[in-house]
């Protein structure tokens, strides 16, 4: 038997219940054994892989420790990184798929060219605006052909030098369709969007608990919770 396809979700303390229903959204449709494991940074810590002091612009507990997902892999094979923010309507092992069919990229990202629309985003954190924003917000390595992203490397590197992928020559950036991360409240509405991002903030806060797809994300919470069939 094949090996479950590995996806990595960030995990954030301020956000347990995005990651339960991001990771249920996955299982509920994926069509091919996967393997979810959280991206947790204290444990991290721990391990002694992450020792980076956290930056005032790091939003989130894991804005710099998804760059370690191909090292934890050991250099080997396809991994997903996906923000807990999302919300999967699809089959995502169609991403493998697509992969597959461009197999000369190190990784495969959605490549947004915007500009946010509000300077602040949940919780009332600054929005940092720089080029190639939100690209690494969904992210499928060949592992084999990262092999710049060594702990030593993300440790050390500025934010910016991840985010905007220095690490890698911009021929071995392979393009995804944004409907696999589509940018709710960036993005006109879209009710047939295969992953709804809820980057400004989502439903599980009080402040953004109302807004586009909301619905969708309370749905698929009563789902997993047994609430309805």
């Amino acid at each position: 038997m094949r090996e479950p396809l590995r996806i990595f979700i960030g995990y954030d303390s301020r956000e347990p219940s995005a990651y339960a229903v991001c990771a249920h959204s996955i299982i509920a449709r994926a069509k091919l054994p996967v393997s979810i494991a959280p991206l947790t940074q204290p444990v991290l810590r721990s391990a002694g892989i992450y020792t980076r002091d956290r930056g005032m612009t790091e939003s989130t507990e894991f804005s710099i420790t998804r760059f370690l997902v191909p090292s934890l892999c050991n250099f080997k094979g396809y991994a997903l990184f996906m923000d807990c923010d999302m919300l999967v309507q699809a089959d995502i092992t169609e991403l493998w798929l697509q992969a597959a069919a461009d197999p000369d990229r190190s990784v495969h990202v959605c490549q947004h060219e915007y500009t946010p629309k509000d300077a602040t985003k949940f919780l009332g954190q600054t929005q940092t605006v720089y080029p190639r924003k939100n690209w690494s917000s969904l992210m499928l390595f060949n592992a084999e052909r990262c092999q710049a992203l060594t702990p030593e490397y993300v440790n050390r590197a500025t934010g910016l030098e991840l985010h905007r992928f220095h690490w890698i020559d911009d021929t071995e950036i392979g393009a995804l369709p944004l409907e696999w991360n589509w940018l709710v409240g960036e993005y006109d509405r879209n009710e047939r969007a295969k992953n709804y991002h809820f980057t400004n903030g989502g439903p599980w806060f009080r402040e953004t608990a109302i807004g586009d797809h909301a619905d969708r994300w309370y749905a698929e919470r009563d789902r997993m919770m047994g609430r309805m069939a």
